[in-house]
């Protein structure tokens, strides 16, 4: 009887995993929980916000603070032979407009990754990046520019970015005045998981 009750509920965490798709998040410090607990940034948020919307995904968060898209890029072979997604969220670009790259190169890394991910039979989802507006407005629309660019070169779904309208709450908002606090986490995960309804069906 033990052995009976055993295998049922092995065969139900294999058929529950088997219809599952799993999500892999690929960013930087906007993805990470910079400065603030793990499990109170909205990558691990996300399934309980996906849950309520009847999605059942699985979530992996390889997001590290810092990360360029080349950075992105380099690591991004390894992450997929070791996690098979189904999806993956590239967040990627921020660092690279802060310190200024050039758009050419940052949209090609972008594209690199899209194509890398696609050529694993994964489909990719872009997140729509943009700079502070300290750094010029012709950067910043070149910078903003390379994400709709690239998903209508790759036909890739677009994702708005999250950070337009945290960022107009200051009480979300770290001193830094770049990254989302604890308080925005919840809302982040809602909007993400939202967004994300829309393209995985």
């Amino acid at each position: 009887m033990i052995k009976l009750v055993s295998l049922i509920f092995s065969l139900l965490i294999f058929s529950s995993a088997a219809n599952s798709n799993t999500l892999l998040i690929v960013g930087d410090s906007l993805s990470a929980g910079y400065k603030i607990p793990v499990e109170e940034s909205w990558p691990v948020l996300l399934p309980e916000q996906l849950s309520a919307q009847n999605q059942k995904i699985n979530v992996i968060n390889a997001s590290i603070s810092s990360d360029t898209s080349g950075n992105g890029l380099a690591r991004l072979p390894g992450l997929l032979t070791t996690h098979q997604p189904d999806y993956v969220l590239v967040e990627l670009g921020a660092n690279d407009g802060l310190r200024g790259f050039s758009p050419t190169i940052i949209s090609k890394n972008l594209n690199a990754i899209i194509e890398t991910i696609k050529a694993q039979n994964a489909k990719p989802i872009l997140m729509q990046i943009r700079v502070p507006t300290n750094y010029g407005k012709r950067y910043g629309q070149a910078f903003a520019d390379i994400y709709p660019r690239l998903s209508e070169q790759t036909d890739t779904p677009l994702m708005p970015f999250y950070l337009e309208q945290v960022i107009t709450k200051p009480e979300w908002m770290q001193n830094d005045g770049l990254h989302p606090n604890v308080k925005a986490q919840s809302w982040i995960a809602e909007f993400i998981a939202t967004e994300l309804g829309k393209i995985i069906k």
